[in-house]
């Protein structure tokens, strides 16, 4: 929400500020110095939060002793039978849980859950911070 409004008000500076010089085929820009700090803000934000919004599938959880071995073992399988769907093992004290996939909406999540009930009869959607989809 941060990046879209600091994109909206980086736009609405740079349109408001444009001037044309009476000069043919020449353009004179001028601007308020704090465009560039939005702007460097922006690319900084984008930088350090490489992550949107989104929903993921949460598969297993555990708490205890082994939880973490349990716990890299089903991502284990779970990356043997889907290897085109990611998966992250994730620390929340005390629980060791792995989540896969980089769903933006819920109901994309929902169809995949469909699809891996019968294996995963406890796994359920949750709203996560997944990766930006890839441009391919």
């Amino acid at each position: 929400m941060k990046k879209t409004i600091l994109f909206i008000a980086l736009l609405t500076f740079s349109f408001s500020l444009f001037s044309q010089n009476d000069s043919i085929g020449k353009v004179q820009i001028i601007q308020d110095a704090r465009v560039d700090t939005l702007l460097e803000k922006h690319i900084y934000l984008n930088e350090h939060n490489p992550g949107i919004e989104g929903w993921r599938i949460q598969v297993f959880f555990e708490a205890g002793n082994y939880s973490k071995r349990m716990a890299i073992e089903e991502k284990s399988a779970f990356v043997e039978k889907h290897p085109d769907v990611p998966a992250y093992l994730i620390f929340q004290e005390p629980y060791y849980k792995v989540r896969v996939g980089d769903y933006r909406t819920k109901m994309e999540a929902e169809k995949f859950l469909k699809k891996i009930e019968r294996k995963y009869p406890n796994a359920f959607v949750v709203k996560d911070e997944i990766n930006f989809p890839s441009l391919n």
